[in-house]
Formats: C-alpha cells, structure tokens, sequence
C-alpha cells in the first residue's frame, strides 16, 4: 500500500521505517524537515494518491495544522487514521472535516512507548464504524500486539487518556516512594528488590526501574506530551460534569516539570522535583 506517515516524532519515525520493512510505498513528513526515506516537502504531496495517512503529531492544533493542509487533496476512499493523542470532542470534529472530503476516518490513539513501538508491541484503541475499523487492521496489525475496538469515535479517544491517567499516577507515586527511601538511606538495589514481589509492582515499574536507577531521562515518551494528555482529561472530564482532583494537582506539577525546562525528556524525570525539594 502506499502509506503516508504524518509526523517523524519517537513512535511515528518507528512505524514508518517498520512499514517500510513490512513492504509499503511510505511517504514521511514532519513539520520539522528531517533526513528520512521518501521525505515529502508537503504534507500535501505525502497525501497524494496514498491510500492511508497516518497523522501522529503532537496536540490538537497540530492535527488540525495537518489536517487543514491535506483535506484539499484527499479523495474518496482514502484512510486517515487519527494517531496523536486527542480528546472525544476533537475527534468528532477532525472526522466531520475528513468525511466531507469523502475519505474515511478512523481514531487510532495507541498505548507503548519507544521500545513497545520497535518491538511491534504497540496497542492500539480504534474507534469509529466496524467497517472502517477493517479497513484499518491489515496495516496496524502488524505494528501492534493487539489491537482493541472501542466503540464510535470518540470512545478510543477517552479511553487512550484515561489509561494515560493510570501511568502518570502511578509513576509519580513511583518516584515519591523511591525518593522517600534514598532520603531514608535505603539503596535502590533494595528498594526495587522489595517492590519485586510486592502487589504495587506495574509494567510502568518494570518499565521506568532501569531509568530510575541510572538517572537517564532520555525521552521514551515525553514529559510534555504527557502533561498535555492529562489537560485534555481534565477537559474531557469538565465536559461530563467530573471533577478530578487527584489529576488536576499531577498537571500542575507536570507544568512545573515543563517550566522547569524538561519537556522533552522522559517523564520519569519529574523526579528531579522532588530531589529539589519542590
């Protein structure tokens, strides 16, 4: 197939050189230019004549930015498959504008970091109707370990940042128990040792311990792009009358954590505000 990718960011730059070794024609851009195979100046032209486009790209406003770009030369028939992290209410309006073009919408927010994206282990939550949803697995398939429809569109969304909520929660109490116990002279050898066999164990812990233990923040997923998740939950959750206080005060130390000057590092690195006292 020839397969646009929108967007060469730590996962998109991944699947687009995993398709290419799956055998598709893949025509890259990213808004940044980028020595990459088949990199197109345009997002137009990368659109042209490609039965599929895959955006993942930052926030809303940059799916719109592409999306205002490609929409002129979309035809009837062509697939988008709507990667990037966004909220119910942008998804129904995305699609609205894709479908007038003819073309067919699919939202498809994914959960794995870098490693999960290199190993084709990526999850993905697709929304939207079941026939369109058919059209989208002989391409994400082989990316993904598994691949679950939600529902119409606008339920992936939701559930892609609600299971977000789950990682950074859990990963902030990582980091908060683990410096309670360096500050209390227990060495992380112990501490991980412990956590081991304990019910608190997670894949994030088993994920970040390595990190944790080397104080490397090297971006897997970003502090930023996480922080800009849990903000569209907290969107979200206004728009159905829920408060979140829990998730509120982890935005704010997420912008603490940006302002501080991290945003693209791993989102481990929140650590550091606690090692400063913050």
């Amino acid at each position: 197939m020839k397969i646009a990718v929108m967007g060469l960011g730590i996962i998109g730059s991944v699947w687009a050189r995993n398709l290419i070794s799956d055998g598709h024609d893949v025509r890259a851009w990213n808004r940044t230019p980028r020595e990459f195979p088949d990199f197109c100046e345009s997002a137009a032209d990368a659109v042209t004549d490609a039965d599929a486009a895959i955006l993942v790209v930052y926030d809303p406003s940059a799916v719109q930015s592409v999306l205002t770009q490609i929409i002129p030369k979309l035809k009837p028939g062509q697939l988008i498959l709507q990667s990037s992290t966004i909220s119910a209410k942008w998804t129904h309006l995305f699609a609205e504008q894709v479908e007038k073009s003819g073309a067919r919408y699919v939202e498809a927010p994914f959960t794995g970091s870098k490693i999960a994206a290199e190993q084709r282990k990526t999850v993905y939550y697709l929304g939207g109707d079941a026939e369109i949803v058919a059209q989208a697995r002989p391409i994400l398939e082989p990316l993904s370990a598994e691949i679950f429809h939600i529902g119409p569109l606008g339920s992936a969304s939701t559930l892609k940042l609600a299971m977000n909520l789950n990682i950074a929660g859990i990963a902030q109490t990582l980091c908060e128990s683990l410096t309670l116990c360096r500050r209390a002279g227990i060495s992380d050898e112990t501490y991980f040792r412990a956590l081991a066999p304990n019910v608190a164990r997670s894949g994030v812990s088993d994920l970040k311990e390595p990190k944790l233990r080397a104080h490397d923040y090297s971006p897997q997923f970003s502090l930023k792009n996480m922080g800009k998740d849990l903000h569209l939950a907290l969107e979200t959750a206004g728009e159905v009358a829920l408060s979140l206080e829990q998730t509120r005060h982890l935005a704010e130390t997420y912008d603490r954590g940006i302002a501080a000057g991290w945003p693209d590092d791993d989102f481990i690195g929140l650590i550091r505000l606690l090692e400063q006292g913050h």
